[in-house]
């Protein structure tokens, strides 16, 4: 276990989340081996959805040109008749974890197929189909484990987690050391920020462990 952990708290449907992708990528690359990532769902409610694909190609319109995008996402995934229920995916990408897909390819898969083709993985049926392509998963034990109430409960408890670190958006990452700092950064989706916080944080290790390597613990009284 390494001195620092970064917590990513997403949504597969966030196009934030997708546009702090290679944030994610840059940051394991270049930590690997010293930090340690892990990814938590922490699903929307329903009425920060979309009402229509009008409205939602606005979203992307903005998020695109902040971020300097040269492709326009895909607003093909939505359906107003789903009132904003797009759990399925998320659930999915939480379910393919216990058939051994414990990285992020599974989430991407699916994300891009929402976002950058348009297609409509808030049915159950179609999140499956994109998941165990991507995974090499088997379909039928995959859509067997999303729809069960374990998965459920686990989504519903990193949401929970989520929201108890009192965050509103996504992607939210929080990086934690072992001595005991924590940073939190929500709604920031380059990696500059959270790599100045890690050289820091990863410093201050260091800074303990050569006292503690001369020093020793402190007096007990």
């Amino acid at each position: 276990m390494s001195n620092l952990t970064v917590t990513y708290y997403l949504e597969i449907m966030s196009s934030w989340c997708l546009w702090a992708e290679p944030a994610w990528t840059e940051l394991k690359a270049r930590y690997a081996g010293r930090v340690d990532f892990q990814w938590s769902i922490a699903l929307m409610n329903a009425g920060d959805f979309p009402v229509s694909r009008e409205q939602c190609d606005w979203f992307y319109r903005r998020s695109g040109l902040v971020m300097r995008s040269p492709f326009m996402l895909n607003s093909g995934w939505v359906e107003p008749a789903r009132k904003g229920d797009y759990r399925a995916p998320n659930h999915v990408a939480e379910a393919a974890r216990d058939l051994g897909a414990t990285g992020d390819d599974v989430r991407l898969a699916l994300a891009n197929a929402a976002m950058r083709e348009g297609k409509k993985i808030g049915d159950l049926a179609v999140a499956v189909a994109v998941a165990a392509k991507a995974g090499k998963l088997n379909a039928g034990k995959l859509r067997a484990r999303a729809a069960s109430a374990a998965v459920a409960a686990r989504v519903a408890a990193s949401t929970t987690e989520f929201h108890a670190h009192r965050l509103s958006q996504r992607p939210a990452f929080i990086v934690a050391d072992a001595i005991g700092d924590k940073a939190v950064f929500s709604g920031l989706a380059t990696a500059a920020p959270l790599a100045a916080a890690m050289d820091a944080m990863l410093a201050d290790c260091a800074a303990y462990a050569s006292h503690a390597a001369h020093l020793g613990k402190p007096p007990a009284a």
